[in-house]
């Protein structure tokens, strides 16, 4: 983009930052509601903050593949490049899920394999990709359309051996069925970013190319900002609608989870288009774009860390969240307050190596 919105790379950044936030609480006893997921059905904040990131994801997508083409860059030339990132996020997400015990041997397929935050980035990142080389973005969006529509009506009338249809229930819904067979899972084990909710996840990124492509067609700043507002809205809008029957769902990526978390992004990235690059109100900004810049890089950085501070008996024969939530609390701050605090310190704490990286203008891209 000629010009480069800067609205992208605070909203990244502190999605990143957010995410860090909430999952280092000083102990899970202790957490406020809008902090922590929610237990099956409907959404908090927090499990706004996945599809956020994969809906960046799809921006950038629409972004960078669309300037190399528009640099004449062939389609196939681009397909190596594409593969390897695939496959860089994707080993860097399996080393993660072994980290800190690197326990191949009794860890299972259903850990190492195609689970997990960073394995599901890399999967909505290479089918996005080729999607967008190879399809323009009314197609993007009747593919969108199809998947959400198929997933719910899979969800919905796929029989499940002894159930029956229509259940949604944990543990006795289609996607744990088929992942139960996929990852070969035990009886009554569960996955995160499991195989069958990757679908829609795609929609999500698919979502952000959209985005991405109406951020870099013609139309003035004024009018992306509006159909920002009108498209993030409407999205909103379906997926509220669309919940009364199939509900909002992170756990399984539910199709109204996705227009509802998709809506959301879009009118936030509207609101910080606006505010940032039409008003030009920048205060507060350079952490955003701090943490954005090596994004991937720090959400690696603090899982590596984060052990250290949780497992590690770094102060008076005690691990640093334990020690920091007693003394706090004994201070007279509430549990809660106190466990907070410590997810602060942690996340800033994380803030010091992305701004090293930052002012040595060293950018670190899988």
């Amino acid at each position: 983009m000629k010009n480069r919105i800067l609205a992208l790379d605070v909203m990244r950044g502190y999605t990143i930052a957010a995410m860090i936030l909430v999952s280092t609480p000083a102990t899970w006893e202790h957490v406020y509601l809008p902090v922590t997921h929610a237990a099956w059905n409907n959404t908090t904040p927090t499990d706004l903050i996945f599809p956020f990131f994969i809906f960046i994801v799809g921006i950038a997508i629409a972004i960078s593949l669309g300037n190399k083409k528009d640099k004449g860059t062939s389609t196939k030339a681009l397909y190596p490049k594409i593969i390897l990132r695939f496959l860089k996020i994707m080993a860097v997400g399996i080393l993660l899920n072994l980290f800190p015990n690197f326990d191949f041997l009794n860890y299972g397929w259903s850990g190492i394999g195609y689970t997990g935050v960073l394995a599901r980035i890399s999967i909505v990142y290479v089918v996005c990709a080729f999607l967008f080389l190879h399809t323009h973005w009314k197609q993007q969006l009747y593919t969108g359309i199809v998947i959400l529509v198929g997933y719910w009506l899979c969800m919905y009338f796929i029989p499940i051996p002894n159930l029956g249809t229509g259940i949604l229930e944990p543990g006795k819904n289609v996607a744990h069925w088929i992942d139960s067979y996929v990852l070969n899972l035990t009886k009554g084990q569960w996955v995160p970013e499991g195989f069958f909710s990757t679908f829609p996840a795609i929609v999500t990124g698919i979502l952000g190319m959209l985005t991405g492509t109406l951020l870099t067609s013609k139309k003035t700043l004024p009018e992306k900002i509006m159909w920002l507002f009108f498209l993030g809205f409407t999205a909103l809008l379906i997926g509220i609608v669309w919940s009364w029957h199939f509900p909002l769902n992170k756990n399984i990526w539910s199709s109204s989870f996705v227009l509802y978390a998709g809506g959301f992004a879009m009118l936030t990235l509207a609101a910080s288009v606006f505010l940032i690059d039409y008003l030009g109100y920048k205060k507060g900004t350079k952490m955003g774009v701090v943490f954005g810049s090596n994004a991937i890089t720090m959400y690696v950085l603090f899982h590596v860390l984060h052990p250290v501070f949780l497992d590690w008996n770094l102060i008076n024969g005690q691990s640093t969240n334990i020690w920091f939530f007693e003394t706090v609390t004994s201070l007279g701050v509430t549990p809660k307050l106190a466990s907070l605090l410590y997810a602060i310190a942690y996340t800033l704490l994380c803030y010091i190596p992305a701004y090293w990286l930052y002012k040595k203008r060293i950018f670190i891209k899988l």
